[in-house]
C-alpha cells in the first residue's frame, strides 16, 4: 500500500527513535492512533505511556537515518510495510511481538502467502544441502513460498532450491536492508531481491549483531505455516528457530540423520521432542495440505557403482571398510569412489572416510 511522504514519515520517526522498542511504540500506538497522533501528543501525555526518557526522545526531533530510510522507500522495488497496512503479513500479528514496521526488497506481496521456513546449520554437509535444495525445490512446486535466513549452509540451499521452483523465496535478515551478510552470498541476496523478497526489521546500516539474530528468527518462523530443520548441531541457532516455532503454534519438521553425525544431533533431539520426522516433501504436505510434483530420476549409475553405494550405505566410512566389505581391491574401489565423487553421489569427509549424497 502506498502513502505519502509524511505518513511514512511519521512511522519512520517512531520506529528509528533511539530506545524505543516494538512494545512500547506498540503501546502508544494503542493510545494516541497512528504516528502522527502519537507525535502531536504532548509531552507529559506521552510521558505517562512511555517514561519521560522516552517521551523526551521523540521530541528530540528527526532520529538519525530518517531521511537514508526515506530516499530508500522512494527507489523502485522497495516498500516500507507497517501494521497499520492491509499488506502486512497476517501471520505475524499472531506472534506475541510483531514488529512496527519492515523494510521490504522485491516482491512485498509474498510475505502474505502460505508458507515453510526451511532452516539448518551453516557448516551443513553436502547431503544436507541438497536435501535442503530438494526438499525447498518440492515445496516451492506445491505452491509454498520458502522462507528462510540467507545464511551459509542450509538457508542458501533452500533459498536457491525454491527460486528453482514455480514458486519463490523470502530472506529474513537480521541486519539493516542495506547490509549483505554473509558477503559471500551477494550473488544470492540480488537474486531473491529480483525474483522473491528480502525484509528486516532493522534499520539501514543495523550490522550483524549476535543478539539480533533471535529476533530475525521469530520472523522466519513467524511467516511460515510450519518450519522444516534439514540438519541441524544440538547447539544451532535453528533449534531456536523450532522453539519459537513451536511457541507460536507452527508445525515443526525435522530430517533424520545417521546417529554417528553431529549434525543430526539438533534434528533428533527435536523429533524427541515432538518435531514431525519427515523423510520427504510430500510428508511436510500432508501436514499442511499439497501435492509434491513428481521427481524427476538421477543419472543412473552403472552396475559397479550401484553395488558399491550400497555397501556404503548412510554412514560414513572408509576405503579399507569399503574393500572389507565388496571383496574389491583398494585401487578399485578408490577409482571408483572418485568417480561417484566427480558425479555428486559421495562426498569425500575429513579422515578419510567417505559418505552417500544420493
Amino acid at each position: 500500500m502506498e502513502h505519502d511522504a509524511a505518513h511514512t514519515a511519521a512511522w519512520l520517526r517512531l520506529a528509528l527513535t533511539p530506545g524505543l522498542g516494538g512494545p512500547a511504540l506498540r503501546r502508544l500506538l494503542a493510545e494516541f492512533g497512528l504516528p502522527a497522533q502519537v507525535l502531536a501528543a504532548p509531552t507529559g501525555a506521552l510521558a505517562a505511556v512511555v517514561g519521560e526518557r522516552l517521551a523526551a526522545q521523540i521530541r528530540a526531533g528527526e532520529p538519525p537515518g530518517l531521511d537514508a530510510a526515506l530516499a530508500w522507500a522512494n527507489e523502485p522495488g522497495n516498500s516500507i510495510v507497517t501494521l497499520a497496512d492491509p499488506t502486512y503479513p497476517p501471520r505475524l500479528l499472531e506472534i506475541p511481538d510483531p514488529p512496527p514496521l519492515l523494510y521490504v526488497r522485491g516482491r512485498a506481496e509474498l510475505l502474505a502467502r502460505d508458507s515453510v521456513a526451511v532452516v539448518g546449520s551453516r557448516n551443513a554437509s553436502a547431503q544436507g544441502m541438497a536435501n535442503a535444495a530438494s526438499f525447498a525445490r518440492a515445496l516451492s512446486d506445491a505452491g509454498f513460498t520458502v522462507v528462510s535466513g540467507l545464511a551459509l549452509g542450509i538457508d542458501a540451499a533452500a533459498h536457491r532450491g525454491a527460486l528453482e521452483g514455480v514458486g519463490s523465496t523470502v530472506a529474513v535478515l537480521g541486519t539493516g536492508i542495506d547490509v549483505v551478510y554473509p558477503p559471500r552470498n551477494a550473488p544470492l541476496f540480488d537474486e531473491i531481491a529480483a525474483r522473491g523478497a528480502i525484509v528486516t526489521e532493522f534499520a539501514h546500516a543495523t550490522p550483524p549483531l549476535a543478539a539480533n539474530f533471535p529476533r530475525r528468527n521469530r520472523l522466519i518462523s513467524g511467516l511460515a505455516r510450519g518450519v522444516l530443520v534439514v540438519e541441524a548441531a544440538l547447539a544451532s541457532g535453528s533449534l531456536i528457530t523450532a522453539r519459537t516455532a513451536a511457541d507460536q503454534g507452527r508445525e515443526v519438521f525435522a530430517l533424520p540423520g545417521s546417529i554417528h553425525s553431529p549434525l543430526a544431533k539438533g534434528c533428533h533431539a527435536l523429533i524427541k521432542q515432538g518435531a514431525k520426522l519427515v523423510e520427504s516433501a510430500q510428508d511436510v504436505l500432508d501436514e499442511l495440505g499439497g501435492s509434491a510434483p513428481r521427481a524427476v530420476p538421477a543419472r543412473v549409475a552403472g552396475d559397479g557403482e550401484h553395488e558399491l553405494l550400497r555397501h556404503l550405505g548412510h554412514d560414513p566410512c572408509n576405503v579399507d571398510t569399503l574393500c572389507g566389505r565388496s571383496g574389491l581391491t583398494a585401487d578399485r574401489v578408490s577409482a571408483m569412489l572418485l568417480e561417484l565423487e566427480l558425479a555428486g553421489k559421495v562426498e569425500r569427509l575429513p579422515g578419510g572416510r567417505f559418505q552417500r549424497v544420493a
